[in-house]
């Protein structure tokens, strides 16, 4: 394999590491370092440690909160979990079935603030993922728990199926065969959908779609409202969470975590979770167990305003014969839970892994690609558009396991789409782990309750309904956001909630004032107010580096930086 790889790309050099590959060496091209790490993959060993580098590319280094005291020092969790996305807050809640210290830190101010806000909010059937994989192991596992799971969690949820579109007949036929395949070996349910049906299915679907395949178990959600409920439900339940909370550096003995260094004091877990999304290979790193190397993969996607909600009613896309053995899906159209309309997302493969910026190229090009679908769709409907990094590894699997060299570390890495709708099921997975790690005679927690304790959403309440509400609290009669009918009372349990909202974007992300059509041109001075009155003194879009308003002048309110 060293003299193929050389060949094809001079001046990398390939070395057994463990059971992994290492690469080393320097190249001028990104996409040539990702193809190495590709080709590499294929060679049979267990991972891919890729360090080549980028000539003249100096990679910037994590962003890290200023915060600096002694707030966790010397505390000794049963378990320590890195990451506050959809998959480290699932598995906090979910080892607070047993009785145990489990404490979740991340580096940012809000959960959710990397890749399990930055998604479509589908919840996959699976049909995407290759057979034999976890990623579609887990995908299927996962996809079955969501309909009790957003009960309990008093997530909105809806199975609109999916569609896989096609214009080329002859690819209908080879899709028969080959979506069978993956349907029978993964047990999803489905069919074909003639131009007939799909027209009866969608009446604005564009003249050129001849036909397509319909999932059924394929939902939708909200992945942010998702993983905050996780979050407060696991705290609800004694977990505790620690944010603005980073991981520096770790001590191991033996075999063994000694130690975790934070930024607010040094940690003693009994067992470690690395569910550190983009940033789970420098953890592993950390506890001396790097076996396989993140390449950030991006994507852009366009929100279109309500108006054009109501144009279609499934999640779709159109694919051709590259789509089929790719490792990404290649976006498509997806109707939100909110009833906005999501558009994309692309994916491209680039260094860097807090890179949140969107490109008129990129947007352009998901819009081109997609708005044709659905006649009715047009750019001038578009209100927002944002960007989310994967942590894909070069095997594009899913790393669910206990450490082979350190006892007492358990990875929930690489996880990419369909992480969103494999995470209860990794969850499980990474328990059971977890459980085994740690030994002994472990007690269920008998008060753990699954329920979620939530505050109403006017939006979807009755007129009487609504008027028992704001009679037992005014609060919820006075309207902030006038786009999505938001009230204070909303805004007020976001900031009281068990893991508060703290910033006006993560008062959006959990009720939405912000999301509409003026995008917080009218709401946001509001929300800011209430979160003065409710005693944060600094007030930022979101998290340090964006502040709006600074201290109190003792008086109501906040005063102007």
């Amino acid at each position: 394999m060293q003299a193929k790889l050389e060949k094809k790309f001079p001046g990398v050099v390939c070395s057994a590491f463990g059971d992994s590959v290492r690469l080393e060496g320097e190249l001028t091209d990104w996409d040539e370092i990702v193809r190495c790490g590709k080709r590499a993959a294929k060679a049979g060993f267990r991972a891919v440690i890729n360090d080549i580098t980028l000539k003249g590319f100096v990679p910037p280094p994590m962003r890290t909160p200023a915060l600096q005291d002694n707030a966790l020092a010397e505390q000794t969790p049963d378990v320590l979990i890195i990451g506050g996305g959809v998959i480290g807050c699932a598995i906090a809640r979910e080892l607070r079935r047993w009785a145990l210290d489990v404490l979740l830190i991340d580096k940012e101010d809000d959960v959710a603030m990397h890749a399990s806000s930055r998604n479509d909010g589908m919840i996959h059937p699976g049909i995407a993922s290759h057979v034999g994989t976890l990623r579609g192991l887990y995908n299927v596992r996962g996809n079955a728990m969501y309909t009790q799971l957003c009960q309990e969690l008093h997530v909105p949820f809806e199975r609109w199926s999916n569609l896989i579109l096609y214009s080329d007949p002859i690819f209908g036929v080879g899709a028969r065969f080959y979506l069978g395949y993956r349907q029978k070996a993964f047990g999803i349910p489905g069919w074909h959908v003639s131009r007939r049906r799909l027209q009866e299915l969608e009446p604005n679907i564009a003249q050129g779609i001849r036909g397509g395949f319909e999932y059924p178990t394929s939902g939708m959600l909200s992945p942010y409202k998702l993983t905050v409920a996780l979050a407060d439900c696991a705290v609800e339940n004694g977990a505790r969470v620690s944010l603005n909370t980073v991981v520096t550096a770790m001590d191991v003995k033996g075999t063994a975590i000694t130690a975790v260094h934070t930024n607010r004091g040094t940690l003693r877990p009994r067992v470690v979770i690395n569910a550190a999304g983009c940033f789970s290979d420098t953890v592993a790193g950390m506890a001396g167990d790097r076996f396989f190397s993140i390449h950030p993969r991006k994507g852009e996607c366009c929100i279109l305003d309500k108006e054009a909600g109501p144009l279609s009613q499934r999640s779709m896309g159109l694919v051709g014969l590259a789509a089929m053995s790719a490792t990404s899906k290649g976006g498509g159209i997806m109707r939100t839970i909110d009833g906005n309309v999501l558009v994309g997302p692309d994916a491209y493969e680039q260094p860097l892994r807090e890179d949140f910026s969107t490109h008129k190229e990129h947007i352009d090009a998901v819009l081109d690609k997609h708005l044709k679908l659905i006649r009715g769709f047009h750019r001038g409907q578009v209100i927002t558009y944002f960007a989310g990094v994967r942590a894909a590894t070069y095997e594009e699997e899913f790393i669910v396991e206990g450490s082979a060299r350190v006892q007492n570390l358990v990875h929930a890495a690489g996880i990419q789409s369909p992480g969103l709708a494999s995470a209860p099921a990794i969850a499980e997975e990474i328990a059971k782990i977890t459980l085994g790690r740690l030994g002994g005679q472990i007690l269920p927690n008998e008060r753990f309750n699954p329920v979620r304790t939530a505050a109403p959403v006017l939006a979807k309440l009755s007129l009487e309904e609504k008027q028992k509400v704001i009679a037992d609290n005014p609060e919820y009669g006075v309207v902030v956001c006038r786009c999505e009918g938001i009230s204070r009372g909303e805004i007020r349990a976001a900031v009281q909630a068990p893991v508060p909202a703290t910033s006006i974007d993560a008062v959006k992300r959990r009720v939405r004032p912000g999301m509409g059509r003026c995008q917080g041109g009218f709401c946001s001075p509001l929300v800011a107010e209430i979160l003065a009155e409710e005693g944060v003194e600094t007030i930022t879009k979101k998290g340090a580096g964006s502040e709006l308003f600074v201290g109190t002048d003792g008086k109501e309110g906040a005063d102007h930086a």
